[in-house]
């Protein structure tokens, strides 16, 4: 008998023929809201879930379910211990959007080097001044610094390696050397990242160890040429002190996918700077990244309806006790250190 299947969010057409070609039922959710959801769980036994926050109270509500998949990389929006709790399992797509975010990085960073807010905002009434007098440079040689070298950050390092040519520095402290991208210098020491890096860009998740761990002192490290890109989470940064960097010229400018608040506030001041492109958290969006992501989610339910072990489970992990890598070199063995911290 097959799974009745909520969906708080439409999912791609193949995602849909792959669940219903091999019988399960899909519910279409009244709505994309935790209260939404808490009202149509009962009888549910799986939900794909995009940008609804999945609380304690969800699974409080539930009495069937099974599997939750989150449609992407991230999983932040699901409580992991409440879904621990009731024995639901949380599975994930972390190669669905890879390329697409990978390739937005890229985009950041040819937009800010461009200056290219100021640009737009310039030309029409004084075409000289933006074509001319608004500084502009290039990616090709310039030092790029990745912060989380993994499905993305990997990605992002490659295409500046190849395609601009770029000096790739990256840190992961979570990742032994020899897993790193080849042509990428392994950074051990964080604080080289803000030091050296015209581009500093960001990849990875909110965590205890990462939410806001950037802010004015790193900031203060850049040069004042330098470019800081987020396509990852808002909360990896303290936003107020990366709004004064910005404002104040500390840093160049900056290429932000991601803010603490989404939908943001229309009065948040960094959204009118200058030097800032802010976006709707787009890095997923294309139709590419939604089919494939629609695709592994339903893969995800049917392996775990017939009884399969699940290609990509969320594996919760104890950041305090989480191995931190200080190898540099593939030969070299890898340590591991008592805590973990980026």
């Amino acid at each position: 008998m097959g799974w009745r299947i909520l969906l708080p969010q439409e999912i791609m057409q193949e995602g849909r023929d792959y669940l219903e070609s091999r019988g399960h039922e899909l519910v279409t959710g009244s709505g994309m809201e935790t209260e939404d959801i808490i009202r149509d769980i009962k009888g549910i036994d799986a939900m794909v879930v995009r940008l609804s926050k999945i609380t304690r109270e969800v699974f409080e509500a539930a009495d069937s379910l099974k599997v939750i998949v989150r449609h992407g990389a991230g999983f932040d929006t699901v409580d992991l211990e409440a879904a621990k709790d009731h024995g639901v399992q949380v599975l994930y797509c972390p190669t669905a959007n890879s390329t697409s975010v990978a390739e937005t990085a890229v985009f950041y960073m040819l937009y800010c080097s461009r200056n290219f807010t100021k640009v737009k905002d310039t030309f029409i009434e004084d075409y000289y001044k933006a074509k001319l007098r608004t500084p502009k440079c290039e990616l090709d040689g310039k030092t790029v610094g990745i912060i989380g070298c993994g499905n993305i950050g990997s990605r992002v390092a490659e295409k500046c390696r190849d395609a601009f040519h770029m000096k790739v520095l990256a840190y992961d402290p979570y990742k032994p050397a020899k897993d790193f991208p080849e042509g990428v210098e392994v950074v051990r020491d964080i604080n080289r990242i803000f030091k050296e890096s015209d581009f500093v860009s960001m990849h990875c998740p909110t965590t205890k160890v990462t939410k806001e761990f950037v802010g004015k002192e790193q900031f203060e490290m850049m040069k004042p040429t330098a470019f800081f890109i987020n396509t990852a989470r808002g909360m990896v940064v303290n936003e107020k002190e990366l709004y004064e960097a910005c404002k104040n010229n500390v840093i160049a400018a900056a290429g932000l996918d991601v803010l603490q608040k989404e939908p943001m506030d229309q009065d948040n001041p960094i959204l009118y700077l200058d030097n800032v492109v802010v976006a709707p958290h787009i890095g997923a969006a294309t139709v590419e990244a939604t089919n494939r992501a629609s695709l592994h989610s339903a893969m995800g339910i049917v392996e775990v309806a017939e009884g399969k072990e699940p290609t990509w489970p969320v594996k919760a992990i104890d950041w305090d006790s989480a191995t931190i890598y200080t190898d540099l070199k593939e030969e070299e063995p890898a340590c591991q250190l008592e805590t973990a911290s980026i």
